[in-house]
């Protein structure tokens, strides 16, 4: 009878349920203009003041580059005299963003590259930080933010995390004025979409179109779409404001997401399903095995050459569910769908097994990913 009163709950979630339409996005929410894009930063450096847990004797690379940061400073030392376990060597990298003035400050991530155990404590030296045309952009100094610890003490060792790296937060200064340039020689500019679609692309120039009321855009292709720049220099930023703030309804290609590890499904409520009948059932195997010796006490004591016989008892028991339901769903969408089967009471897992039986019968129109 419980089972009669949830699918009768199905079917009336299913008969209200109303296509919900996707929502307006602002044009910045839907890619980046060419030109606009950030630039890795890397570096090499020292990590200084830890408590014994720097680079051992074995890291030729780390007496190397001490020696170099002392003769830097005006000491001259021999391999011999560095003997200390407080510093480690590092790579250093960070983000460049887009626009950037000397002077602004940026996170840098330290990882070390020896043989190091733990960062902690430590103080990055004076890092420069070059991008991908060999030149310092920024430089790294400052304490490390290390979120764990390891602590190693007559052979027992107690660790948290991974204390090989570390975080300096606005660590890092710029040094070199960066500028993003988005206008072309030619007066055009590109939008690039993060997913490539006709359908959004062409809504795209068509709105650019009509907030300028002439047709200044137009669709390159499924990832780019090009608008003709036709002001001044000195008011592309207005331009550019009033364009990247534009209102798009986004084509949303019907994606189904499934991570069986964790049992959860994302999907997008509009994903239509053609009619379908679900038939889930319970069905419970259960393979007992028991096993024991025969060995009769009158025989192993006299017989040396008699061992113990081992035999098997194999029990087999099925069950089938008391709970079994089958529905029949007429035209509906997947988000109608899995609230429905959850008010069945069936399970997460079971929904992900269902949605992907009806994928293999071909009444599920949409792409299905398992992570």
């Amino acid at each position: 009878m419980r089972t009669i009163w949830a699918i009768c709950a199905v079917f009336a979630l299913l008969i209200s349920a109303v296509p919900v339409s996707a929502q307006d996005v602002a044009l910045k929410g839907l890619g980046r203009f060419e030109g606009w894009r950030e630039n890795s930063l890397i570096g090499y450096g020292l990590v200084t003041g830890l408590p014994g847990t720097g680079d051992t004797r074995r890291s030729e690379v780390t007496r190397q580059a001490l020696r170099n940061v002392l003769s830097r400073l005006g000491t001259t030392v021999t391999e011999a005299q560095i003997n200390s376990r407080n510093v480690a060597v590092v790579i250093v990298t960070a983000t460049l963003p887009p626009s950037a003035n000397p002077g602004d400050r940026i996170d840098a991530v330290i990882s070390s590259i020896g043989d190091a155990r733990s960062l902690a404590g430590g103080t990055l030296l004076m890092t420069p930080l070059m991008g991908p045309d060999q030149q310092p952009y920024a430089l790294a100094q400052g304490s490390l933010t290390v979120g764990g610890y390891a602590f190693e003490a007559e052979l027992e060792r107690q660790q948290r995390n991974f204390p090989t790296t570390a975080m300096l937060p606005a660590g890092a200064t710029i040094e070199y004025p960066v500028e993003a340039n988005i206008l072309k020689a030619n007066g055009e500019i590109s939008f690039l979409l993060t997913e490539a679609s006709f359908t959004t692309a062409e809504r795209i120039a068509q709105a650019v179109n009509a907030s300028q009321g002439r047709s200044i855009a137009y669709v390159k292709n499924a990832d780019e779409v090009v608008i003709q720049y036709l002001g001044s220099p000195s008011l592309l930023s207005q331009f550019m404001a009033q364009i990247e703030n534009l209102q798009i309804d986004p084509d949303i290609t019907p994606r189904i997401v499934i991570n069986e590890r964790t049992g959860t499904i994302v999907a997008g409520s509009g994903v239509k399903i053609s009619s379908v009948i679900i038939s889930q059932g319970d069905i419970k195997v259960t393979v007992r095995s028991d096993a024991s010796a025969s060995q009769p006490s009158f025989i192993s004591g006299f017989a040396n050459d008699v061992s113990s016989l081992v035999v098997t008892n194999t029990d087999l028991e099925v069950e089938e569910g008391q709970n079994d339901t089958v529905a029949n769903f007429p035209d509906t969408n997947v988000g109608s769908l899995v609230q429905g089967l959850a008010q069945a009471r069936v399970g997460t897992r079971r929904i992900i097994s269902i949605l992907q039986a009806i994928k293999a019968a071909g009444s599920l129109h949409a792409e299905i990913i398992v992570q």
